[in-house]
């Protein structure tokens, strides 16, 4: 079964999250609990939970995902931000099982003025103390493009993170196609051997979330800038690098089969986005 949506809005609680969904013609889709730069948040009570659970339901969404916020840096050296990291991660924890959903997608972190060294062991030491059995969500380390001093530019920096983690039930994957692209990983004529690579080091049953968006940028460039799908070199949206054809291969590879399957490219202005139009593309 394709699992296919794209990020909204939460503003309107998850019944506003799952109309504005159904709007696009997807059957699932992902959220952030609050804005993605800082850690304000609405009241649990307030999101419309039951309701929106109860539109899910009459019209075919289910399988949600939600985004941890970027302020959330597990490899830090800075004893403040590092503490505010953890804590805030296990709130999401909790407010991602309360809306519904399966999977917390989180980027690693970047290790900044230390070492990747340093980074992997802050990372892990992290999610031992967040992550707990009783917590249902599953936290999926985003694959990262490689911009700076993050980290989870490869899988074998993935795997780095997941060797070191006690509660290896509670992690998977998410796996963005411009980040892992733009890392330098030919998702475009060879998929099947990113995934053979992929399946050696953490197991294709990690694979919980799929990222889809075109790529501004050549291959290996390690800038992370989406493109909308198939985006031409004279359109003011920019090229895509990737291709809506590769895209439309990879949701429909037998990986995906049951996932959610989400887009994040990029809005043409503040009122519209292309979301509608590549759900409709994507599905075929």
């Amino acid at each position: 079964m394709l699992k296919i949506g794209s990020h909204v809005s939460i503003s309107g609680g998850l019944l506003g999250a799952a109309k504005e969904a159904h709007s696009y013609g997807a059957n699932t889709f992902m959220v952030y609990t609050g804005a993605p730069q800082n850690t304000r948040r609405k009241p649990i009570e307030n999101l419309k939970i039951e309701e929106g659970h109860a539109f899910m339901s009459d019209h075919g969404l289910s399988d949600i995902v939600v985004h941890a916020p970027y302020i959330i840096n597990l490899a830090s050296s800075k004893k403040g931000i590092y503490q505010l990291a953890k804590e805030f991660l296990a709130l999401e924890l909790e407010r991602t099982a309360q809306i519904g959903a399966n999977y917390l997608v989180l980027h690693p972190g970047s290790f900044t003025d230390k070492t990747y060294e340093y980074g992997i062991e802050r990372i892990s030491s992290a999610l031992n103390d967040v992550l707990r059995e009783d917590i249902v969500p599953v936290v999926c380390l985003e694959t990262m493009a490689g911009k700076g001093t993050e980290i989870g530019r490869s899988f074998k920096e993935l795997k780095d993170i997941l060797d070191r983690v006690e509660l290896k039930s509670k992690i998977g994957i998410c796996f963005d196609t411009c980040h892992t692209h733009d890392s330098g990983y030919d998702i475009i004529h060879h998929f099947d051997e990113v995934l053979e690579e992929f399946d050696s080091l953490l197991g294709l049953d990690k694979l919980k979330v799929f990222h889809i968006n075109g790529s501004l940028n050549t291959r290996g460039a390690k800038k992370d800038r989406h493109a909308n799908l198939g985006a031409s070199i004279d359109n003011p949206r920019g090229q895509d690098f990737i291709g809506k054809e590769a895209l439309y291969q990879i949701v429909h590879h037998p990986v995906t089969d049951n996932k959610p399957v989400i887009l994040e490219t990029p809005w043409l202005d503040a009122k519209t986005n292309l979301y509608k139009e590549e759900i409709a593309f994507l599905r075929g």
